[in-house]
């Protein structure tokens, strides 16, 4: 799977993930699904894995016509193969996306299991991103709000950028020094720059700090494991390319200085309880455990993607509760980073403060991206209320150019997994066992919402 990461800040980061599998390669799929009649008959698992076995060809052929679909694919190599020798123009897979959802919904109304209707609702969800995104290929464009609602299965609702002065005001008071704002953060937060010559060793530990903890709650399967490795000429700063068997590849950007924030926000979301530890429990319960192929393919612009970056982005605060974060921050990273240990808390109430004002990203970006603001002015918005320099603001933009309305899923999934898993004030316990179910089961971004 891929799981991109961009900092606004210190304190704040995006993200990108999938999923895999092994399966039984079967002759001709797509030719299977179109001879099920599911009005005269009963619908048979093998009725359901037939349709999701097309669903897996069809996101693979979509693929083909768009660098970056296809987050991540672990099925069989022959399918694969197929998809790609010979894809479909964009008009007929369209076609055959709509006509492969009506089946699906005849189909869903004649299934008895509640496992199945699940499985048949995150398909549907999963078609209709897919008949949004050919739409777009095809020169569509919809509003900021409604691609999101149509691709990632959840209609934002976003705050006025002046709803965030106060926020900024409290940053103010916590930033020493003089002149512009944004400045002051940049300035005191370099301070905690990570050396070049350190990187390895802090990410190790951090990750390692991150395993332990959520290996503590939730089992892993046996062997699984990660590479990491620092890249350059990214617009994003991390990225978890999952690549099935339990294994995934970390990467970390570092065009830009690495602050030592980004170390246990990078080893949470990029891999415990973030998105290597989902992709393996979806692996492990889904694909293998129950042959569902769909978990085979991971189609980076859909609802899957809001529940892997919300549950990534929660899973820094699920992990390191409280005080825990900086005390692990000043007693164990800040040592082998070589950064002096600071004297008061000033930094990680500013890193808090920060992220109060986080959301303004997202009303950026759909002004932006809905042209009410040109590029110089989303810039220039973005070091105001993400506090950044501009190379940095620059990087936000890009990524906002990139994946569009993809940047509803950091902070408005953070908020629906948080408010699902800390629904009712539960014990910690209760809290793991909300997220494990979250990451091992075919969720959707209304699941959480209790609907």
């Amino acid at each position: 799977m891929k799981a991109a990461t961009f900092a606004f800040s210190a304190a704040v980061g995006l993200a990108l993930t999938g999923c895999a599998t092994t399966e039984t390669p079967q002759a001709d799929p797509a030719a299977r699904v179109a001879s099920i009649d599911v009005r005269r008959a009963p619908v048979s698992s093998q009725a359901m894995n037939d349709i999701a076995t097309a669903y897996v060809r069809l996101s693979l052929e979509i693929g083909t016509h768009e660098d970056g679909y296809i987050d991540a694919y672990y099925g069989p190599s022959e399918i694969k193969a197929a998809a790609e020798a010979a894809p479909r123009d964009k008009t007929a897979l369209l076609t055959a996306t709509r006509a492969l959802s009506l089946q699906l919904e005849t189909a869903a109304r004649r299934l008895s299991d509640a496992a199945d209707r699940r499985r048949a609702t995150f398909l549907h969800a999963q078609l209709r991103a897919a008949e949004t995104r050919l739409l777009m290929m095809q020169g569509t464009r919809f509003t900021f709000a409604d691609e999101a609602e149509r691709l990632f299965g959840i209609r934002p609702r976003l705050k006025p950028l002046a709803s965030y002065d106060a926020d900024l005001a409290r940053v103010d008071a916590l930033a020493p020094g003089d002149g512009p704002l944004w400045q002051r953060v940049e300035a005191y937060l370099d301070r905690f720059t990570i050396p070049k010559h350190r990187l390895q060793k802090v990410f190790d530990a951090a990750i390692a700090r991150c395993r332990g903890r959520s290996a503590a709650q939730i089992a892993m399967p046996e062997g699984e494991s990660f590479r990491l490795e620092f890249v350059t000429g990214k617009s994003w700063s991390g990225y978890n390319y999952y690549q099935g068997g339990y294994h995934s590849l970390i990467q970390v950007n570092t065009d830009l200085p690495i602050r030592l924030s980004r170390a246990l926000d990078l080893g949470c979301h990029e891999g415990y309880p973030g998105h290597h530890l989902l992709n393996m429990k979806l692996e492990e319960q889904l694909s293998r455990g129950r042959g569902w192929s769909e978990f085979n393919v991971y189609p980076l612009y859909s609802p899957q993607s809001l529940i892997a970056e919300g549950s990534a982005n929660y899973g820094i605060d699920l992990a390191f509760p409280g005080e825990s974060r900086a005390d692990t921050e000043r007693d164990v990273l800040m040592p082998i980073a070589e950064i002096a240990i600071p004297t008061d808390d000033r930094y990680w109430q500013l890193l808090k403060a920060i992220k109060r004002v986080s959301g303004a990203r997202l009303t950026i970006a759909q002004q932006y991206l809905d042209g009410e603001i040109d590029r110089a002015e989303a810039v220039r918005l973005t070091q105001k209320y993400m506090l950044v320099s501009p190379d940095r603001a620059d990087q936000s933009v890009r990524f906002t150019e990139q994946y569009r309305s993809y940047v509803i899923n950091y902070g408005l999934g953070e908020q629906l997994v948080q408010a699902y898993v800390e629904r009712g004030k539960p014990s910690r316990e209760v809290m793991w066992r909300r997220m494990a179910k979250i990451i091992s089961e075919p969720t959707l971004p209304k699941d959480l919402l209790g609907r």
